[in-house]
């Protein structure tokens, strides 16, 4: 089980906390019921016991920074309101979290992806990691708003702009707000996969997850921009077994309706067939499974495919609509 340890200062946003925090617990949903054991176990720890939230709730039980991991552990730090000046004022719980995080991260991040920790930064969180040293010639983002701000106190650091998240090794930052859900879903997917991530984001009304750093979304979060239960309950089952045998009844079976009114939902939300969407999906999975070594023959069975013929001819029916 992986820790995601929040942690939390003074003035702390509250939606960068809830948001994330909801989309890791939602993941734990989801996963028990497809009867697996949660993934992710949330904590919320502090330099002080108590911190008032940036619209006044106060927040309390908070555990005392850990003196070590005992399991995989995500750190995320998160944002507060005002520029960077009102922000880096060097408060005593500031100084004390950038003390803890030089001390204990800066190991984790000269790890790189091999390190079972990660940290996760939304927004102002950027600027604490910086403050910390944490950046170093490390491509990062932040609110667009603190971008030059961040620069500013982490000269070699390599910021990008104009990016919701930025991932380089075990350190992931990201825009801020409703940025930190689209990092969450993104470290979702990594670690559950992207269906799970498809429907934490369905349940949280944002099935569109944005990911600018990435050339392309993957079929298993695309085309899903709408709200349909139908098509969303299709779509979840063909992520989960893409191998399984999908014709028109069995899909139709699973939205509970007609599979003539399927196809219409599809062209009408989607753009294209139940059987085209089975089949962009399992061409992405095949392309995947390639790019990460697996043979033809291996990829194709992985995708669900019959075999490398018939993932031929998907290929040319895409190639040929275009």
């Amino acid at each position: 089980m992986i820790d995601v340890l929040f942690i939390v200062l003074p003035d702390t946003l509250l939606l960068d906390l809830a948001g994330p925090a909801e989309a890791f617990r939602l993941a734990n949903q989801a996963l028990q019921r497809r009867g697996q054991a949660p993934a992710f176990r949330l904590r919320y720890a502090g330099p002080e016991p108590e911190a008032t939230s940036s619209v006044g709730l106060q927040l309390s039980g908070l555990a005392p920074l850990p003196e070590a991991f005992e399991h995989p552990t995500w750190t995320v730090l998160l944002g507060r309101p005002g520029d960077a000046p009102q922000v880096l004022r060097r408060q005593r719980a500031w100084l004390a979290a950038r003390q803890w995080l030089a001390r204990h991260l800066a190991p984790v991040l000269a790890a790189g992806s091999a390190s079972p920790h990660r940290l996760l930064t939304v927004c102002v969180g950027a600027l604490l990691a910086a403050d910390a040293g944490l950046l170093a010639r490390r491509h990062c983002t932040s609110h667009h708003e603190l971008l030059d701000d961040l620069a500013q106190i982490a000269p070699s650091a390599l910021v990008q702009a104009n990016r919701i998240w930025v991932e380089d090794g075990a350190l992931l930052t990201s825009a801020g707000i409703t940025a930190g859900i689209d990092l969450a879903l993104h470290c979702i997917a990594r670690h559950c996969g992207d269906a799970l991530a498809a429907q934490v984001a369905q349940v949280m009304v944002a099935p569109g997850r944005r990911a600018a750093d990435a050339p392309q979304q993957s079929p298993l979060l695309a085309l899903r921009n709408h709200l349909h239960p139908a098509l969303h309950r299709v779509q979840d089952a063909v992520g989960a077994a893409p191998g399984a045998d999908w014709s028109a009844e069995a899909l139709a079976a699973v939205a509970h309706v007609s599979p003539r009114h399927l196809g219409r939902l599809f062209h009408t939300h989607c753009g294209l067939s139940p059987r085209d969407y089975v089949a962009q999906v399992r061409l992405a999975l095949a392309q995947q499974a390639q790019a990460g070594g697996a043979g033809v023959a291996q990829a194709a069975a992985l995708a669900g495919f019959s075999g490398d013929r018939q993932w031929r001819r998907a290929r040319q029916r895409q190639r040929a609509a275009g």
